[in-house]
């Protein structure tokens, strides 16, 4: 059966299409057709690539997201009549739900009552969750009553401990909603289920630490396959330094900025999110090639950045490394995890005191998945490719095959 991964950003739109037969392959297959739109004020840039083929790329108008995504789909092939290119017919859409609030864990069939839910936690996650509900919209426009299925970003997050999860402010906080969800839970939660396949181990016999590194970063300390804490909190704001949002601060420096330059929420919220991480630091770029080569060019301030980003990761690790119980396997995954072999040296040498060893040439040398710590360390260190539309479209497989 062919499945469509429709994968909603705040500023970019993803979609995936996929075929799965009768049984779930040992490894991610590659896409018959994947496509993407990122947009730029009233032009979008969109970018599609058939299985096996270059990819394509041209610039349009785009006058909203609506009338960019449904461009996407078109590009899909014949979206009236459920057929894909080739005439393939599509039988699910699977969706990326950022935050599914306490009552979404599990991968749902997405009903009324599942909208309704998605547009009340879209109070918690107004950039991505009105986006998400878009997008199923326009699937329901373009291919009628096929089946839709959401995934929820939060979910492999929700059985993490009380004591993780509940901020330390007052208690009605809690009985609000106001908690720490988590997020790149789809990721993390494919990256432990691929380790355990690469290490050949059962999930009881790891304990990991998954860094999600990209413009977005995040860790998640997981144990017997579980999620038991993750830097994200209530937002994706908190935790780890990102490439242009601060992470985890001193609330006395919101507090003081308030009081002292009459700063409102506002502005507050568009310098953690936009004007911070490693684009606030450097100066140079939110992008971490950019900031390594201005780095390697004497430019101070990126430097600067590289080492706040290294120390933060490096604290996160153990920190989560203490959540977990120890340490057996460490995986690097995202587009920093996957392609900075700078940023995993100058981590896993910070954490020697584990007892991980990285094999320096291993680490420059690996593409996708693979083992980069020498055969004496302590603590297995892995990179995953990450396969969030992937792992969005095994779950829609699954919910299929239940019906």
């Amino acid at each position: 059966m062919n499945i469509l991964v429709l994968n909603s950003g705040s500023s970019s739109q993803k979609s995936c299409l996929y075929e799965i037969s009768d049984a779930l392959p040992d490894s991610p297959p590659a896409p018959l057709w994947e496509g993407k739109i990122e947009w730029r004020g009233t032009r979008a840039k969109l970018s599609v690539r058939a299985e096996g083929g270059a990819e394509q790329t041209e610039e349009v108008d785009s006058q909203s997201r609506a009338d960019g995504t449904r461009r996407l789909l078109k590009a899909l092939g014949s979206a009236s009549s459920g057929d894909a290119k080739n005439g393939r017919k599509i039988a699910a859409a699977g969706h990326r739900i950022v935050n599914g609030g306490a009552d979404y864990v599990l991968p749902q069939r997405i009903t009324g009552e599942v909208k309704a839910a998605i547009e009340a936690t879209a109070v918690f996650a107004p950039l991505h969750n009105r986006v998400e509900l878009e997008g199923i919209r326009l699937i329901e426009e373009a291919f009628g009553a096929l089946p839709q299925f959401a995934v929820f970003d939060t979910g492999f997050h929700r059985g993490i401990p009380d004591a993780a999860a509940i901020y330390p402010g007052p208690y009605e906080w809690a009985e609000r909603g106001i908690r720490r969800y988590g997020f790149h839970g789809i990721n993390h939660q494919y990256c432990a289920e691929r380790a355990v396949r690469l290490l050949e181990k059962k999930p009881s016999e790891l304990r990991l630490v998954s860094c999600h590194l990209g413009n977005r970063c995040s860790l998640a300390a997981i144990r017997d396959g579980r999620s038991v804490d993750t830097t994200m909190g209530f937002t994706p704001l908190e935790g780890l330094m990102m490439g242009t949002r601060s992470g985890s601060v001193d609330p006395g420096i919101l507090t003081f900025l308030l009081r002292e330059q009459k700063a409102s929420g506002e502005q507050l919220d568009d310098l953690l999110n936009k004007k911070s991480g490693l684009l606030g630091i450097s100066g140079v770029s939110s992008d971490m090639r950019e900031v390594v080569a201005a780095m390697r060019q004497g430019h101070a301030r990126a430097k600067l950045a590289f080492d706040i980003f290294v120390h933060r990761l490096c604290t996160g690790i153990a920190a989560m490394t203490a959540a977990a119980g120890g340490l057996d396997a460490l995986v690097f995954t995202a587009g920093i995890g996957e392609n900075s072999p700078e940023v995993r040296s100058a981590a896993c040498a910070g954490l020697r005191f584990l007892g991980i060893l990285l094999d320096e040439a291993k680490n420059a040398s690996t593409r996708g998945d693979g083992l980069i710590s020498t055969s004496e360390s302590g603590v297995r260190v892995l990179v995953v490719k990450a396969q969030e539309d992937w792992a969005i479209a095994k779950e829609c497989w699954k919910l299929l095959r239940r019906t």
